[in-house]
């Protein structure tokens, strides 16, 4: 099964979030692959399309440049100024961003140190990552699960209320502890 989503496709760790649905506008709806987003790309998703994928956009800028600037070894184009904002417009889910948002369940094949973040529970229920059915999954909290053998996370989905600043906190936190174990 291919991946489809936006985004692309890195050599080195790289964050693979999913979610359930797509942007609702051509050519989002049809993709068959992995499309890197271009310069203003996101600003014309979230204004043909409404809150919900400006949130999701937002939320997801804030979680990366969270996570790039606590991890200086990793950063690869962090934009030089300090705001998440300019994350979002210059570098999230274009060429060089090491991230993906993809509409394709996780298949898990690739070895190395991807992250799998699933947004969440309910998506991560119908693709099998029942809270509590699952046998890998360990239970973290009411909002977080984890699988360490597959890399990965389920957390809240990208939104204000249900992934706080105080959420991706604790979600960076999650990807480092996955970075950090052993191979």
């Amino acid at each position: 099964m291919n991946e489809v989503g936006l985004g692309a496709s890195c050599p080195q760790a790289c964050i693979r979030v999913y979610v359930a649905n797509r942007p609702p506008m051509e050519p989002y709806e049809h993709l068959e692959s992995v499309k890197p987003l271009t310069q203003g790309e996101v600003q014309q998703i979230a204004q043909h399309t409404g809150n919900h994928w400006r949130k999701i956009f937002n939320v997801y800028a804030k979680f990366l440049y969270s996570l790039y600037s606590s991890q200086q070894a990793l950063v690869v184009n962090l934009y030089e100024s300090q705001r998440w904002q300019d994350y979002r417009d210059d570098i999230l889910l274009q060429v060089n961003s090491r991230s993906m948002l993809l509409f394709s369940p996780p298949t898990f094949k690739k070895s190395g140190p991807d992250i799998h973040i699933i947004m969440g529970k309910q998506y991560a229920a119908q693709l099998g990552f029942d809270r509590e059915s699952s046998e890998e999954l360990v239970i973290l909290d009411g909002d977080f699960a984890i699988c360490k053998r597959k890399n990965l996370i389920i957390c809240p989905y990208f939104d204000y209320r249900q992934l706080s600043n105080i959420k991706i906190e604790r979600l960076i936190a999650l990807v480092q502890e996955l970075w950090k174990k052993p191979s």
